[in-house]
Formats: C-alpha cells, sequence, structure tokens
C-alpha cells in the first residue's frame, strides 16, 4: 500500500497515510489542491493536484454517512523535509555603503579646507624662498659697502671698478649676483649696483638692486627696481 505524507498549515510534515485517507482529507476540505504531498518515489514534494488523476480527486465524492475518524499520523524518519520558503533578502544599503558614505561625507570638507590651506600656503612659501634668495644677494654688498666707506674717507672721491684695490664688476659675482657696478651714478651719488642673477623669477632675474652712499654721515640707502614683497626690510621703498 502506497503511505503518503502531507504538509500541515504551519508546514508541518504529517502522515503517513493511505491514499484513501488523503483523498478524505480533500474531501473534507482539511487539505487543498496546492497542499505539498510526497510519497515513496518522488524526488521531491509536489502539489497534490499534481496527483488529482491518480487519486481520482477531480471525480464527484461518494456522500459519506460520516466523516471516518483519521489516525494520528506518526513521524516518518525517510521523507524528505518540506522545503521552506526562502528568507527575504534585506533591503537597503549595506553596512560598508553607509560607512563610504559617512567617510566621503567627512573627508571632502577636509579636502576643501587642505585645497584651500595649499592655494594660501604654496605662494607664501615661494615668496619666502624668493625673498631668502634675494636677502643673500644684497649681504653681497657688505663687504663693497666697507670698502668704498674707506676709500671715500682717505681719498675724499668715489672709486670705481677699475680703481686701485677694487676688481671688475664680475669678479664680485655670487651665486645670486651676476656683477657689483661701482662708481657714480648719474646724479653723482656714490654707490654700488649689484644684478641679480638665478633667482628662479623670470621677473627678478637680471634686475637691479642699488646702495647710495651719504659720506656726511656714513650712512647708506637701499633702493631696487625689484617689487617690495621680495625684497628684504632694509631694501624697501
Amino acid at each position: 500500500m502506497t503511505q503518503w505524507y502531507y504538509a500541515g498549515r504551519d508546514r508541518q510534515r504529517l502522515g503517513p497515510v493511505s491514499a484513501e485517507e488523503l483523498v478524505a482529507h480533500y474531501r473534507y476540505s482539511r487539505i487543498a489542491l496546492d497542499t505539498l504531498v510526497w510519497r515513496e518515489g518522488l524526488e521531491q514534494w509536489q502539489r497534490l493536484g499534481d496527483f488529482a488523476d491518480e487519486l481520482g480527486l477531480l471525480t464527484a465524492p461518494e456522500s459519506p454517512a460520516a466523516t471516518p475518524p483519521l489516525p494520528p499520523p506518526p513521524p516518518a524518519a525517510d521523507a524528505p523535509f518540506i522545503p521552506s520558503s526562502p528568507a527575504p533578502r534585506p533591503t537597503g544599503m549595506s553596512r560598508g555603503k553607509i560607512l563610504l558614505i559617512v567617510a566621503a561625507v567627512m573627508v571632502l570638507p577636509c579636502l576643501g579646507i587642505v585645497g584651500i590651506l595649499a592655494a594660501i600656503a604654496i605662494p607664501a612659501y615661494n615668496d619666502y624662498t624668493l625673498r631668502a634668495k634675494l636677502t643673500e644677494a644684497v649681504a653681497t654688498a657688505s663687504p663693497l659697502k666697507t670698502s668704498v666707506a674707506e676709500h671715500y674717507a682717505s681719498a675724499g672721491t668715489c672709486p670705481r671698478n677699475d680703481t686701485d684695490g677694487f676688481g671688475a664688476a664680475e669678479s664680485y659675482a655670487g651665486r645670486y649676483v651676476s656683477q657689483a657696478t661701482i662708481g657714480e651714478f648719474d646724479d653723482g651719488t656714490c654707490g654700488i649696483e649689484l644684478a641679480v642673477v638665478h633667482i628662479g623669477n623670470v621677473n627678478l632675474d637680471g634686475k637691479k638692486i642699488w646702495f647710495e652712499y651719504d659720506p656726511d654721515d656714513g650712512s647708506w640707502v637701499c633702493s631696487s627696481e625689484i617689487d617690495d614683497r621680495y625684497l628684504p626690510v632694509a631694501c624697501r621703498g
């Protein structure tokens, strides 16, 4: 005799029952055509409706005098598990995506701040570098100013590059100075003219720095055609 198993409302496995008992369950609406059933020889649970012809479910039922009692179904160890409905997949963003969004929200403003600071700091650093080079260039004139002042004090005249004790303009070249011209300026003032070089800025290389000597008080005045922001404080106009 073929033994059948069927799934209860809570998907509990019930049975075994005979084919007649299974049909009786259906006749009395205890199970329906979509109820899952299984018998030996089946690979998996199937709908009761798949066996309607085999069990004669669609034929007119005989009118029973009374509902036949059904024995309680014992558990069966050889029946396969009833397939359960797959758990719903979680929806929405994963934790990783949320963390990425949070990180982006925190990092983007920081990048903007870094960009602003860089836009301020880089030009300021460049100005500092240029100013340091020009400061070194100005320092080249220090020993020359001493020599010019001593010669003027003893001879009463302004020396020139060809004066005894002084060298050609190119002989005073340094890392940031191409030459130092000694003599009187067009207005008759005694002084020194430095031509700067290798500063690393096309607007500065080749420019001049002047030092004018006042023999009355022995002071020097520094001036230049270079923008004040690049010059040492003593040479700013």
